[in-house]
C-alpha cells in the first residue's frame, strides 16, 4: 500500500513572545527582544507532543519536512521516516521560509500539511497555497484566533493520524485571520480576515474562530465588576488578565487596564501594567494574589491563548480556589454547550484545572461551568 505523506513545517520562533508579555512574535526585534527577556521557544515540544499521537501509523507514512528547527529536528526525535527538503540558514528563519517550504509540499503532492505556529504562520501557509492542500494547525503562537488549529497539540496528533487512516475524511473551510501586532501593542485591536484553508474536520479536537465582544453587554458588564469590587479583599493581589470583559471591571475602579495584557492590582491601585511572567513571580513572592480571567469568546480558553504570562509555574502558584472566572451570559451562550477550554503546555497544570468552575456572570450571580483540556 503506498505511504501518506505528511508535511511537517515548524516556525522555531512562533510564540516566543507569549510569557514576556510581547504580544506576538512577528519581527526580527520582537524576536530579540523576547530572547534578551529570557523566553524559550516552546513550538518544537509541542511538535513533538503531536507527533507522539501519530507513531501509531509511522509505518503508513512518509514525512517531508524542512532543515533543522523548521521541522528535522522533531521527526528525528521520534523516528519517523521523512525526507528533507529546502535550505534555511539556522536560528535566522523568516515567514518567507514558511512560504517556501508550504510552496514545495504543494507541487510534492502532500496528502496533509501540518504545521506549528500561530496567526502569522497560518497566513504564511496561506498566502503560499491559497486553499491547495489540506492543513491543519499545532497551536504554538501567542495570537491564535484563526479556525485552523487544533484544540492542543494532542488533538492536532490525534486528528492527522484519523485523517490520514481516513482518506474520505471530511474537509471543511476555516477561517485564517491575524491581528496587526504593532497596533496591538498601542492598546487597538486590528483584526483581518485573509482567507480560507482546508481542514479535516472534527469539531471536539479543533478550536473555533475567536468571537468579539457584542455592543449590547454594557449591562452584563457593569453587573459582574460590580460583583467582583464588592468581593475584593484588601491586602490581596489581583492579578487581571486580557479582554473586555477584565477591563470593565477595572474601569468601574476608576483604574485603565490594558486591554491585551496583564496588570496587577493592590488595595485598588494599580500596582503592575502590563505585566510578563517574570515579574508575576516577583509579586507571588511577596503575597498572596488572585487570578481574575475571562474566556475568549467563541472559542472558550481561560488559559493558553493570548495571556502566557499565566505560565504553568504563575498558575501552581496562584492556585486553582484563587482563580476568578467571570463571562457574561452572551459569552457563555457563544459557547454552544462546549466547555471551557486550557492549554498551558503542562499536562499536569491542565490536569489541575479540569473539572468544574465557578462563573461570575453578573451582580451576586454564579454558575458552575465543565473545564476541560
Amino acid at each position: 500500500m503506498k505511504k501518506k505523506v505528511l508535511g511537517l513545517i515548524v516556525n522555531p520562533i512562533a510564540g516566543i513572545g507569549g510569557r514576556v508579555g510581547l504580544k506576538g512574535s512577528d519581527g526580527a526585534q520582537i524576536q530579540k527582544k523576547a530572547l534578551e527577556l529570557g523566553a524559550a521557544p516552546e513550538s518544537l515540544n509541542r511538535t513533538v507532543k503531536a507527533l507522539e499521537r501519530v507513531q501509531p501509523i509511522k509505518d503508513a507514512l512518509e514525512i517531508i519536512t524542512y532543515p533543522s528547527e523548521m521541522g528535522e529536528d522533531a521527526v528525528k526525535k521520534l523516528g519517523f521516516t521523512f525526507s528533507t527538503i529546502g535550505t534555511i540558514r539556522r536560528g535566522e528563519t523568516t515567514s518567507e521560509d514558511t512560504r517556501n517550504a508550504a510552496q514545495e509540499m504543494l507541487h510534492l503532492n502532500t496528502d496533509l500539511l501540518l504545521f506549528a505556529g500561530g496567526d502569522g504562520t497560518a497566513r504564511d501557509i496561506y498566502d503560499a497555497i491559497d486553499g491547495g492542500l489540506p492543513v491543519l494547525g499545532i497551536p504554538a503562537g501567542v495570537k491564535i484566533h484563526s479556525a485552523v488549529f487544533a484544540i492542543n497539540p494532542r488533538s492536532a496528533g490525534d486528528l492527522t493520524a484519523r485523517y490520514l487512516r481516513n482518506g474520505a475524511f471530511n474537509l471543511r473551510e476555516a477561517e485564517v485571520i491575524d491581528i496587526d501586532e504593532e497596533a496591538l501593542r498601542q492598546g487597538i485591536m486590528s483584526v483581518k480576515l485573509y482567507g480560507y484553508l482546508r481542514i479535516p474536520f472534527q469539531k471536539r479536537l479543533l478550536q473555533g474562530l475567536k468571537t468579539p465582544s457584542l455592543g449590547g453587554e454594557k449591562e452584563s458588564l457593569a453587573a459582574i465588576a460590580y460583583d467582583v469590587i464588592e468581593k475584593m479583599e484588601d491586602g490581596s493581589l489581583y492579578i487581571i488578565g486580557p479582554g473586555t470583559t477584565t477591563r470593565a471591571i477595572v474601569s468601574e475602579m476608576g483604574l485603565k487596564k490594558t486591554l491585551i495584557g496583564v496588570d496587577v492590582i493592590l488595595n485598588g491601585k494599580m500596582v503592575g501594567t502590563d505585566v510578563n511572567e517574570s515579574q508575576l513571580l516577583e509579586f507571588l513572592l511577596q503575597r498572596e494574589a488572585k487570578i481574575i480571567i475571562t474566556p475568549i469568546g467563541g472559542q472558550g480558553f481561560l488559559f493558553g491563548r493570548g495571556n502566557q504570562q499565566f505560565s504553568p509555574n504563575v498558575i501552581r502558584k496562584v492556585g486553582r480556589d484563587n482563580i476568578i472566572v467571570v463571562a457574561t451570559p452572551e459569552k457563555i451562550h457563544s459557547l454552544r454547550g462546549r466547555p471551557f477550554l486550557v492549554d498551558t503546555g503542562d499536562p499536569a497544570v491542565d490536569d489541575l484545572l479540569c473539572g468544574y468552575i465557578r462563573v461570575v456572570t453578573g451582580f451576586r450571580e454564579q454558575l458552575v461551568y465543565k473545564v476541560s483540556a
